[in-house]
């Protein structure tokens, strides 16, 4: 069974498309009008194995909120449907991620219950720059409120805020591409038969 999905998002404020198939190779196509969203998902798309296809405009010209976390909403809920009933799915990834100076820890269960735990504090900096890091806790909200998954992500050090959401974004692409990797009894990981 294919785990690809294709879905939209319309609103009056955003418009997003996606398509997304758990068992790419890592290509993308991603376009969404914040050009530091767009290097952060193409991250995310490598280091998963995840084809990703995003193409989405939206209301910028106020700020970059509605759109990020809209993507972050179309990106939930197409990896819900991805995911299919989980059957044979790992269930769980954990990793340490590493980018230059920064360090952050990401754990995952793909449990059907959102929950999110953010422990990340971008430096002062973020205020002089054209994104607003405080965003990527937004996107994360969404996206795990969609998706129906538990993840906690917890900044261990990190001097530049680019470097630290570069940790952030390979290091759920790992631990997603671990947790949706399918063992070999086709089994549910779970006692209630349901997730």
């Amino acid at each position: 069974m294919k785990r690809k999905v294709k879905l939209q998002r319309v609103t009056k404020e955003t418009k997003v498309k996606i398509e997304l198939n758990l068992d790419g190779k890592g290509k993308y196509k991603i376009y969404t009008s914040v050009p530091f969203l767009d290097h952060m998902l193409e991250q995310f798309s490598l280091h998963s194995g995840f084809d990703l296809y995003i193409k989405a405009i939206g209301d910028i010209f106020i700020d970059d909120h509605h759109l990020v976390e809209d993507i972050g909403l179309a990106l939930g809920q197409a990896f819900l449907k991805a995911i299919r009933d989980k059957k044979g799915i790992k269930r769980y990834g954990q990793i340490l991620s590493v980018m230059d100076e920064s360090l952050s820890y990401i754990v995952v269960d793909i449990s059907g219950r959102p929950y999110l735990d953010f422990k990340v504090k971008f430096l002062p900096e973020y205020k002089k720059s054209s994104f607003d890091y405080r965003l990527i806790k937004e996107f994360f909200k969404s996206f795990v409120n969609e998706a129906k998954i538990t993840l906690y992500i917890k900044l261990l050090q990190g001097e530049d805020n680019h470097h630290i959401c570069e940790s952030i974004f390979k290091g759920v692409g790992r631990v997603l591409k671990n947790a949706v990797e399918l063992n070999k009894n086709k089994n549910l990981l779970s006692t209630k038969g349901v997730l």
